[in-house]
């Protein structure tokens, strides 16, 4: 099973998510940290990532040959992350085959209805396990 972690700026989510899906996860399985810069991936490398790669390029060359691509609702999103979404890696990985599994996180000017306030830690214990389960 090949998964990407996805985020950008400080990469400080997408950590969280690798450190717990490195915990839960059998060592098989291949986690890939996709950051929209390289700090966000220096950041998941440090977390467990088996590699890693940034900006644009990487993102669009890796959303279609992983299983599962995780991260929050922005990276659908064309020009979330303060901008450093760009709509072509939003598009890459929308119209990525992979299942998506994404933190329903409000964002600027996007608020996910029907979902439940809970802590973030709440929310990628959620993610992981939905994860383990497949």
């Amino acid at each position: 099973m090949k998964i990407a972690v996805i985020d950008g700026q400080g990469g400080g989510i997408g950590e969280h998510i690798i450190k717990k899906l490195r915990r839960a996860l059998p060592e098989s399985v291949e986690i890939i940290a996709l950051g929209t810069n390289a700090l966000a991936t220096a950041a998941m490398m440090k977390a467990g990532a088996n590699k890693g790669a940034s900006g644009e390029n990487a993102i669009v060359v890796n959303a279609p040959k992983v299983d599962y691509i995780l991260g929050t609702v922005g990276i659908i999103t064309a020009n979330a992350m303060m901008g450093e979404l760009t709509p072509k890696m939003a598009e890459a990985i929308a119209s990525s085959p992979a299942k998506k599994v994404l933190l329903p996180l409000n964002m600027e000017n996007i608020e996910v209805v029907s979902v439940t306030h809970e802590p973030l830690p709440h929310l990628i214990d959620k993610m992981v396990n939905e994860l383990k389960e497949k």
